[in-house]
């Protein structure tokens, strides 16, 4: 039992092995994701200046208004609406999305998807 590793390394060995490959920059930034048991988090970033350019998460009061329940899909649904929106807006088209070591699936996919139909593109 000691042997196995914890969740949190697994994702984190995950994690750094994606972000050997994974790079944003001014062009084209990264979309990184990080969702924890309550709550979905997105930013765009730039790693070639170290900025964030843009972020949205289920914690922003406009978001936590409109849903009920901002853990589910639903609420990462909107999260990645609103960063698709913020990042337009901060006149980015295209990223490079970084799952976070996460897997492609619920909550992280629902954000992808909606940030995909909302205009953003990778």
């Amino acid at each position: 039992m000691n042997n196995v590793p914890d969740r949190r390394a697994t994702r984190l060995r995950r994690h750094s092995r994606l972000r050997g490959h994974l790079e944003g920059g001014p062009t084209r930034p990264r979309l990184a994701v990080f969702r924890s048991l309550h709550h979905v988090y997105a930013q765009v970033i730039d790693d070639a200046s170290g900025r964030t350019l843009a972020a949205a998460s289920s914690t922003d009061a406009d978001l936590r208004k409109s849903l009920k329940s901002p853990s589910g899909a639903e609420g990462a649904a909107a999260v990645g609406k609103s960063i698709a929106e913020r990042a337009r807006k901060a006149g980015i088209e295209t990223v490079v999305f970084d799952r976070g070591g996460f897997p492609y699936h619920g909550r992280v996919k629902a954000l992808a998807e909606a940030a995909r139909s909302a205009g953003l593109k990778f």
